[in-house]
């Protein structure tokens, strides 16, 4: 074995101690591998949620890679006196060097400790909407909706933006404690139609089309709002009707999962078309152009017709 340390130290130039570094730091890292994918396998085995073993999975990353930096640190810093000594001689440069980087790091103890948003929320932060799909240690993923595309619809874009931001740009989540959104649809009818029966009509097809949350659930959404003071009297859909220039306002305003709205009001708004065709008395509507003419001369052109 000496032979072999004084050899490696003739050809490459390496110390003994540092020949033993390299082998302990190699030891250490087959053995953190081996660690990391025989936990993986035990999370994937006894957590069947996707969700959940991903958690899992990202924990169990967290935590080997922390030990095997201390451990580390321990073997080519000879303990933790000299690795204070080390920080401390470097913290200085690094604060002004790495400042995004050490801020991303603390973006992510934040994220981490008080969670603001998990992985699976719908968040909307610096004029970007999408679903949280990772969390890392200097950024976070989202899968991008809206922009080019209509209504709550992936674009197949993905963004990564850095831990930081949640210090300066305020976050949105759909999906903190109340896991429904409330959604509106305005149809506007005109002054002639028949507006009471249309407000029926669509009174009908928000009841069924909306979340229906049986009393436990609707129960369990209360008490988790009010945690943080968010009051809801009822869950049950509603139609409120607005006088506007064009005609009579009727405004639908139901629950719809997260997930769903672009599909809900496809089919609201399928129902709302073929209820009105079949209603005579009902049209809806849209901008016009009406002449007023004075009767008498109105009687002056009539007379004028039959002249000529």
């Amino acid at each position: 074995m000496r032979k072999v340390e004084h050899w490696i130290e003739e050809v490459l130039g390496l110390s003994p101690a540092a020949q033993g570094s390299i082998l302990s730091t190699v030891v250490l890292l087959v053995v953190l591998w081996i660690l990391r994918k025989l936990l993986v396998r035990i999370a994937s085995r006894r957590q069947t949620d996707s969700r959940k073993f991903y958690q899992w999975k990202k924990t169990i990353n967290y935590v080997v890679t922390g030990f095997g930096i201390i451990f580390l640190s321990n073997i080519w810093f000879n303990g933790f006196e000299s690795i204070a000594t080390f920080l401390g001689l470097l913290s200085a440069g690094l604060v002004v060097a790495l400042r995004d980087p050490i801020t991303n790091m603390f973006g992510w103890l934040f994220l981490i400790w008080k969670r603001p948003f998990r992985v699976g929320d719908r968040i909307e932060i610096n004029d970007y909407v999408g679903d949280v799909i990772d969390i890392t240690f200097f950024q976070f993923t989202l899968n991008e909706l809206g922009q080019w595309v209509d209504s709550d619809q992936a674009t197949g874009r993905v963004v990564h933006i850095p831990n930081g931001q949640v210090f300066t740009n305020p976050q949105i989540n759909y999906s903190y404690i109340f896991p429904f959104l409330w959604n509106e649809i305005k149809v506007l009818v005109t002054f002639e139609s028949n507006w009471q029966k249309a407000k029926s009509i669509l009174e009908e097809i928000a009841i069924a089309r909306s979340v229906d949350l049986n009393e436990a659930t609707a129960q369990r959404v209360k008490i988790k709002a009010q945690r943080h003071l968010i009051f809801y009297k009822d869950f049950k859909p509603k139609v409120f009707t607005k006088v506007r220039r064009r005609g009579v306002k009727l405004t639908i305003r139901y629950l719809c999962n997260i997930n769903g709205r672009r599909e809900s009001e496809n089919q609201i708004w399928e129902d709302i078309i073929t209820q009105f065709l079949q209603a005579p008395d009902i049209s809806f509507a849209y901008p016009t152009t009406r002449f007023y003419q004075p009767p008498e001369e109105l009687g002056l052109q009539k007379q004028q017709e039959k002249e000529q």
